[in-house]
């Protein structure tokens, strides 16, 4: 007896957890900071400036949604002068293999932008 769930399968739909990693990945700006903070941990003014263009309040948005899913870390270091310090967590170190991979493909298979 076929499953009822095959039954309705269209081969051509994409895959649930494809939809929701670009739906989350492809929102501007989540991927890029993913990206940046997989060279360790930075300050909310080195984030910023490693991706240019993006401003105060966006970064901020983006940083703390990043942390509610868990990809991301903020820790505040007492001073003089207290910082914010904000780092991958495991599941964001976890992407590290898929965004080399976009990374790469990208190098190769995307035209480079005009600047």
């Amino acid at each position: 007896m076929a499953d009822v769930g095959d039954a309705h399968h269209d081969p051509r739909m994409c895959d649930a957890g494809l939809a929701r990693a670009f739906e989350f990945l492809g929102k501007r700006w989540n991927g890029v900071i993913l990206g940046t903070l997989l060279g360790g941990s930075a300050s909310f003014s080195e984030v910023r400036r490693a991706i240019g263009g993006i401003s105060d309040s966006v970064l901020s948005d983006r940083l703390a949604e990043l942390g509610r899913a868990g990809l991301v870390l903020r820790t505040v270091c007492e001073g003089p002068p207290v910082t914010v310090v904000y780092r991958l967590t495991d599941r964001g170190q976890a992407l590290l293999p898929a965004l080399t991979e976009l990374s790469v493909w990208a190098a190769d298979n995307l035209p480079a932008a005009a600047r």
